[in-house]
Protein backbone atom coordinates (compact mmCIF):
# COMPACT_ATOMS: atom_id res chain seq x y z
CA UNK A 1 0.00 0.00 0.00
CA UNK A 2 1.63 3.46 -0.35
CA UNK A 3 0.74 5.85 1.83
CA UNK A 4 1.64 8.62 -0.49
CA UNK A 5 4.45 9.95 2.22
CA UNK A 6 7.47 9.69 0.02
CA UNK A 7 9.39 12.92 0.40
CA UNK A 8 8.10 14.43 3.29
CA UNK A 9 9.66 16.12 5.95
CA UNK A 10 8.82 14.44 9.24
CA UNK A 11 9.50 15.77 12.57
CA UNK A 12 9.86 12.84 15.19
CA UNK A 13 10.90 14.32 18.94
CA UNK A 14 12.22 11.62 21.67
CA UNK A 15 13.27 10.03 18.15
CA UNK A 16 16.29 8.49 19.28
CA UNK A 17 15.00 5.25 20.94
CA UNK A 18 12.06 3.05 21.56
CA UNK A 19 8.57 4.44 20.22
CA UNK A 20 9.69 7.54 18.69
CA UNK A 21 12.79 5.63 16.68
CA UNK A 22 9.89 3.28 15.41
CA UNK A 23 8.02 5.49 14.26
CA UNK A 24 11.23 7.37 12.15
CA UNK A 25 12.01 4.33 10.40
CA UNK A 26 8.35 3.42 9.60
CA UNK A 27 8.22 6.47 8.06
CA UNK A 28 11.68 6.11 6.37
CA UNK A 29 10.49 3.04 5.11
CA UNK A 30 7.64 5.37 3.29
CA UNK A 31 10.65 6.87 1.89
CA UNK A 32 9.84 10.32 4.20
CA UNK A 33 12.75 12.09 5.14
CA UNK A 34 12.93 11.77 9.06
CA UNK A 35 14.58 14.24 11.48
CA UNK A 36 15.09 12.73 14.88
CA UNK A 37 15.66 15.15 18.09
CA UNK A 38 16.86 13.87 21.87
CA UNK A 39 18.43 14.63 24.06
CA UNK A 40 20.88 12.17 23.72
CA UNK A 41 23.57 12.26 21.46
CA UNK A 42 24.80 8.49 21.09
CA UNK A 43 21.68 6.84 20.48
CA UNK A 44 21.13 9.73 17.52
CA UNK A 45 23.76 8.65 15.92
CA UNK A 46 22.62 5.34 16.51
CA UNK A 47 19.32 6.22 14.50
CA UNK A 48 20.54 8.02 12.55
CA UNK A 49 23.06 5.08 11.37
CA UNK A 50 20.48 2.88 11.51
CA UNK A 51 17.72 4.31 9.32
CA UNK A 52 20.07 5.90 6.64
CA UNK A 53 21.82 1.92 6.10
CA UNK A 54 18.01 0.27 5.83
CA UNK A 55 16.06 2.31 4.25
CA UNK A 56 18.43 4.57 2.22
CA UNK A 57 17.38 8.04 3.20
CA UNK A 58 18.23 10.94 4.17
CA UNK A 59 18.19 11.78 8.39
CA UNK A 60 18.79 14.14 10.64
CA UNK A 61 19.69 14.35 13.62
CA UNK A 62 19.30 17.43 16.38
CA UNK A 63 20.55 17.13 20.45
CA UNK A 64 18.05 19.43 22.28
CA UNK A 65 16.34 19.19 25.61
CA UNK A 66 12.75 20.11 24.60
CA UNK A 67 12.10 20.47 28.34
CA UNK A 68 14.00 23.94 28.39
CA UNK A 69 12.85 27.32 28.09
CA UNK A 70 12.43 28.28 24.57
CA UNK A 71 13.43 25.09 22.72
CA UNK A 72 10.34 25.06 20.50
CA UNK A 73 11.58 28.04 19.30
CA UNK A 74 14.94 26.89 19.17
CA UNK A 75 14.12 24.15 17.07
CA UNK A 76 12.17 25.74 14.44
CA UNK A 77 15.03 28.43 13.70
CA UNK A 78 16.96 24.70 13.14
CA UNK A 79 14.75 22.88 11.08
CA UNK A 80 12.20 25.24 9.78
CA UNK A 81 8.71 24.13 8.59
CA UNK A 82 7.75 19.89 8.45
CA UNK A 83 5.22 18.24 6.47
CA UNK A 84 4.53 16.13 9.75
CA UNK A 85 5.41 16.91 13.77
CA UNK A 86 5.22 13.51 15.69
CA UNK A 87 5.49 14.65 19.51
CA UNK A 88 6.46 11.99 21.14
CA UNK A 89 9.46 13.42 23.99
CA UNK A 90 8.46 12.43 27.52
CA UNK A 91 10.06 10.60 30.50
CA UNK A 92 7.47 10.93 33.41
CA UNK A 93 8.10 9.09 36.34
CA UNK A 94 6.17 6.18 37.91
CA UNK A 95 5.10 6.93 41.82
CA UNK A 96 1.83 8.37 43.57
CA UNK A 97 0.87 11.93 44.74
CA UNK A 98 3.07 11.05 47.86
CA UNK A 99 5.98 9.61 45.91
CA UNK A 100 6.68 12.72 43.65
CA UNK A 101 7.59 16.22 45.17
CA UNK A 102 6.72 19.37 42.92
CA UNK A 103 10.05 19.98 41.19
CA UNK A 104 10.31 16.44 40.15
CA UNK A 105 6.47 17.16 38.89
CA UNK A 106 6.93 20.24 37.33
CA UNK A 107 10.40 19.09 35.45
CA UNK A 108 8.50 15.92 34.21
CA UNK A 109 5.91 18.19 32.63
CA UNK A 110 8.30 21.02 30.64
CA UNK A 111 9.05 17.98 28.69
CA UNK A 112 5.66 15.85 28.10
CA UNK A 113 2.96 18.04 28.64
CA UNK A 114 4.19 21.64 27.81
CA UNK A 115 6.73 20.14 25.55
CA UNK A 116 3.98 19.10 23.13
CA UNK A 117 2.11 22.13 23.95
CA UNK A 118 4.74 24.80 23.23
CA UNK A 119 5.54 22.37 19.77
CA UNK A 120 2.10 22.87 18.77
CA UNK A 121 1.66 26.31 19.22
CA UNK A 122 5.24 26.66 16.72
CA UNK A 123 4.34 24.32 14.16
CA UNK A 124 0.57 24.72 13.86
CA UNK A 125 0.88 28.55 13.25
CA UNK A 126 3.50 27.56 10.20
CA UNK A 127 1.60 24.80 9.09
CA UNK A 128 -1.68 26.65 8.73
CA UNK A 129 0.05 29.59 6.85
CA UNK A 130 1.11 27.12 4.34
CA UNK A 131 -2.06 25.79 4.29
CA UNK A 132 -1.40 21.93 4.67
CA UNK A 133 0.22 19.97 7.49
CA UNK A 134 -0.14 16.92 10.09
CA UNK A 135 0.63 16.55 13.71
CA UNK A 136 0.47 13.47 16.02
CA UNK A 137 0.43 13.54 19.51
CA UNK A 138 2.29 10.18 20.76
CA UNK A 139 0.33 10.59 24.83
CA UNK A 140 -0.46 7.24 26.32
CA UNK A 141 -3.27 5.07 28.07
CA UNK A 142 -2.80 6.28 31.16
CA UNK A 143 -4.74 9.54 30.65
CA UNK A 144 -7.84 7.04 29.68
CA UNK A 145 -7.41 4.51 32.24
CA UNK A 146 -5.92 6.26 35.49
CA UNK A 147 -4.33 4.84 38.07
CA UNK A 148 -2.82 6.07 41.43
CA UNK A 149 0.60 4.64 41.08
CA UNK A 150 1.33 6.42 37.96
CA UNK A 151 -0.22 10.21 38.71
CA UNK A 152 1.79 12.66 37.13
CA UNK A 153 1.46 10.66 34.22
CA UNK A 154 -2.00 10.26 34.44
CA UNK A 155 -2.81 14.47 35.14
CA UNK A 156 -0.53 15.16 31.94
CA UNK A 157 -1.88 12.45 29.27
CA UNK A 158 -5.77 13.32 30.08
CA UNK A 159 -4.56 16.87 29.43
CA UNK A 160 -2.55 16.14 26.45
CA UNK A 161 -5.91 13.92 25.25
CA UNK A 162 -8.28 17.32 25.72
CA UNK A 163 -5.46 20.10 24.22
CA UNK A 164 -5.57 17.62 20.93
CA UNK A 165 -8.94 17.27 20.90
CA UNK A 166 -9.45 21.12 21.04
CA UNK A 167 -6.85 21.91 18.87
CA UNK A 168 -7.56 19.15 16.17
CA UNK A 169 -11.66 20.21 15.75
CA UNK A 170 -10.54 23.58 14.74
CA UNK A 171 -7.44 23.21 13.03
CA UNK A 172 -8.80 21.31 9.81
CA UNK A 173 -10.16 24.90 8.75
CA UNK A 174 -6.39 26.01 7.96
CA UNK A 175 -5.64 22.67 5.91
CA UNK A 176 -4.02 21.18 9.19
CA UNK A 177 -5.13 18.03 10.75
CA UNK A 178 -3.83 17.12 14.91
CA UNK A 179 -4.89 13.87 16.52
CA UNK A 180 -3.45 11.60 19.09
CA UNK A 181 -2.15 8.19 20.03
CA UNK A 182 -2.90 6.50 23.48
CA UNK A 183 0.11 3.40 23.56
CA UNK A 184 -0.89 0.87 26.33
CA UNK A 185 2.73 -0.64 28.31
CA UNK A 186 4.96 -0.97 25.22
CA UNK A 187 7.75 -2.46 25.31
CA UNK A 188 11.13 -0.08 25.79
CA UNK A 189 13.93 0.29 28.54
CA UNK A 190 11.87 2.80 30.05
CA UNK A 191 8.79 0.77 30.56
CA UNK A 192 11.30 -2.45 31.73
CA UNK A 193 12.45 -0.36 34.39
CA UNK A 194 8.69 0.62 35.41
CA UNK A 195 7.36 -2.95 34.98
CA UNK A 196 10.45 -3.40 37.57
CA UNK A 197 9.33 -1.27 39.93
CA UNK A 198 6.01 -2.16 39.95
CA UNK A 199 6.61 -5.66 40.51
CA UNK A 200 8.92 -4.70 43.67
CA UNK A 201 6.17 -3.31 45.15
CA UNK A 202 3.23 -5.44 44.11
CA UNK A 203 5.38 -8.62 44.38
CA UNK A 204 8.40 -8.26 46.72
CA UNK A 205 10.59 -8.98 43.66
CA UNK A 206 11.38 -6.56 41.05
CA UNK A 207 13.16 -10.24 38.94
CA UNK A 208 9.15 -10.76 38.32
CA UNK A 209 8.34 -8.31 36.08
CA UNK A 210 7.27 -10.24 33.21
CA UNK A 211 4.94 -11.42 35.37
CA UNK A 212 2.79 -8.47 34.85
CA UNK A 213 2.64 -8.02 31.46
CA UNK A 214 1.61 -11.60 31.15
CA UNK A 215 -1.84 -10.00 32.43
CA UNK A 216 -1.84 -7.68 29.39
CA UNK A 217 -4.02 -8.65 26.29
CA UNK A 218 -2.24 -11.11 23.93
CA UNK A 219 0.09 -11.73 27.10
CA UNK A 220 2.21 -9.58 26.13
CA UNK A 221 3.38 -5.88 25.74
CA UNK A 222 2.64 -3.25 22.53
CA UNK A 223 5.45 -3.23 20.31
CA UNK A 224 7.22 -0.11 19.16
CA UNK A 225 5.94 -1.28 15.53
CA UNK A 226 2.91 -1.43 16.07
CA UNK A 227 2.34 2.22 17.32
CA UNK A 228 5.09 3.45 14.53
CA UNK A 229 2.36 1.56 11.73
CA UNK A 230 -0.46 3.19 13.15
CA UNK A 231 0.95 6.56 13.18
CA UNK A 232 1.89 6.86 10.02
CA UNK A 233 -1.21 5.47 8.72
CA UNK A 234 -3.04 8.10 10.44
CA UNK A 235 -0.84 11.12 9.29
CA UNK A 236 -1.19 9.57 5.54
CA UNK A 237 -3.35 10.99 2.86
CA UNK A 238 -5.74 7.82 3.22
CA UNK A 239 -6.55 8.99 6.61
CA UNK A 240 -6.93 12.16 5.38
CA UNK A 241 -10.68 13.20 7.45
CA UNK A 242 -9.38 12.07 10.71
CA UNK A 243 -8.27 15.07 13.30
CA UNK A 244 -9.50 16.06 16.87
CA UNK A 245 -9.43 12.28 17.31
CA UNK A 246 -7.13 10.50 19.81
CA UNK A 247 -6.86 6.25 19.38
CA UNK A 248 -6.60 3.85 22.26
CA UNK A 249 -4.13 1.10 21.07
CA UNK A 250 -4.68 -1.20 24.51
CA UNK A 251 -6.20 -4.36 23.05
CA UNK A 252 -9.29 -3.39 24.54
CA UNK A 253 -7.80 -4.03 28.13
CA UNK A 254 -9.79 -0.42 29.60
CA UNK A 255 -13.28 -2.63 28.75
CA UNK A 256 -11.98 -5.71 29.85
CA UNK A 257 -13.58 -7.44 32.82
CA UNK A 258 -12.19 -7.20 36.35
Amino acid sequence: MDLQLKGKKVLVTGGSKGIGLAVAAAYAAEGALPILVSRDAANLAKGKAHIESTYNVACQTIELDLGAPQSAEALFAKVGNVDILINNAGAIPGGTLADIQEDRWRQAWELKLFGYINLTRVYLAAMEKQGSGIIGNIIGMAGAAPRAEYVCGVTANAALMAFTQAVGATSHKSGVRVFGINPSPTRSDRMEMMMKNNAKNKLGDESRWTELTSKLPFGRMTEPDEIANLTVFCSSPLCGYLSGSVINVDGGQMFAPV
